[in-house]
C-alpha cells in the first residue's frame, strides 16, 4: 500500500485553487489519508485538542505525530528545567494514547537534529527511545550525515530494524557538509517513509533569518516526481505501507505535488472524508 500525506492541514488551499484559504482538518481529509502534526514538537498538546482531531476525521484516517523537542534532543534538559527525559516521554504517551487505541496512530516522527551525530552514547539513547516508547510505531530521521558513512551505514540500519523503527529516507539539497543522503532503504516490514524537503540549495544552505521560511521553497517538476516512483514502488512490494510525505510548503507547493505523485503512481484512496457538493 501506498499512502501520500502532507505536514500540516491548514495550509493547502490549493486543493480549493484558493491558495490563501486555511483548511480545516476535516477539509484536509477529503482529499489524502493522512497528515504530519508538528504541534507537539513545540508543546504537547492538551488531550482534549487530540480527541477534537480524531473527531474531526474518518475512522481509517492516520496521523503521523512528530516527538517533543526535549524527545529528540533539541532542547537539552538543562534548557527546559528537566532532570530526566521520562516525564516528556510520559506526557506524550498519555495524551496520544486515544490515537494509538484508535488505531490512527501511523507512527511518531523522531526527527533529531544536525547534531545527533553517530556516538555510542547517541546509539544508546535510540535504543531507549524504544524503551520509553514500547510497542509504539516509531520512525526515525536523522539530519546528521554520519549515520550514513560508508563504515556505520549497515549498522544503522540494524539498529533501526533491530528497534523496529521505520526508517525515514530523505529527500534534501545535497549541500556539502550537512545533508543526509537519499537512501531509499526500508528497515520495518510495516511501514516505510518518503520525507521530501525539496531541493531548493540555496534555501537550504544559507541560513539566513528567515531560513526555516525559505528552505522548503520549492516545486517538484514532474520528471522529478517520476523518478521517485521506482523506489517508491519497489519499497511498496516489500512493506506493508509507505507513506510518502511532502514538506515543500513554504510557497504552497506541497498540494500540486502530493495530487500529481498521486496520479503518476496510480493510486486512489479510499475512507475519505465526504467532500460537500454545493447545488450548482
Amino acid at each position: 500500500m501506498i499512502t501520500i500525506g502532507l505536514t500540516t492541514f491548514s495550509e493547502h488551499g490549493q486543493f480549493f485553487n484558493e491558495p490563501a484559504r486555511k483548511l480545516t482538518l476535516t477539509e484536509y481529509a477529503q482529499f489524502l489519508p493522512c497528515v504530519e502534526l508538528d504541534t507537539a514538537f513545540y508543546g504537547i498538546p492538551r488531550a482534549s485538542t487530540v480527541l477534537n482531531w480524531l473527531r474531526a476525521v474518518p475512522e481509517t484516517f492516520q496521523f503521523i505525530i512528530k516527538a517533543n523537542q526535549v524527545m529528540t534532543q533539541h532542547e537539552t534538559l538543562v534548557k527546559a528545567g528537566l532532570e530526566s527525559v521520562v516525564p516528556v516521554f510520559d506526557h506524550f504517551r498519555a495524551t496520544f494514547a486515544p490515537m494509538q487505541t484508535a488505531g490512527q496512530l501511523k507512527t511518531v516522527l523522531m526527527q533529531f537534529p544536525p547534531y545527533f551525530g553517530v556516538s555510542a552514547e547517541n546509539v544508546a539513547y535510540l535504543k531507549l527511545v524504544r524503551h520509553y516508547l514500547p510497542k509504539w510505531p516509531v520512525a526515525v530521521e536523522f539530519r546528521n550525515p554520519t549515520w550514513y558513512q560508508a563504515q556505520y551505514r549497515e549498522s544503522t540500519l540494524a539498529l533501526l530494524k533491530a528497534c523496529q523503527f521505520a526508517h525515514v529516507i530523505v529527500d534534501v539539497p545535497q549541500t556539502p557538509a550537512a545533508s543526509v543522503p537519499y537512501y531509499p532503504v526500508a528497515t520495518n516490514d510495516h511501514l516505510a517513509i518518503f520525507r521530501l524537503h525539496g531541493r531548493n540549495y540555496a534555501g537550504w544552505a544559507n541560513q539566513a533569518k528567515d531560513w526555516r521560511k525559505r528552505r522548503t521553497l520549492y516545486r517538484y517538476s514532474r520528471n522529478e516526481l517520476q523518478a521517485l516512483v521506482p523506489d517508491i514502488q519497489r519499497l511498496a512490494a516489500t512493506t506493508r505501507e509507505v507513506c510518502v510525505i511532502f514538506n515543500n510548503n513554504s510557497g504552497g507547493d506541497a498540494a500540486g505535488n502530493a495530487l500529481l505523485l498521486k496520479q503518476l503512481l496510480g493510486l486512489t484512496f479510499s475512507g475519505l472524508a465526504p467532500q460537500q457538493i454545493g447545488l450548482f
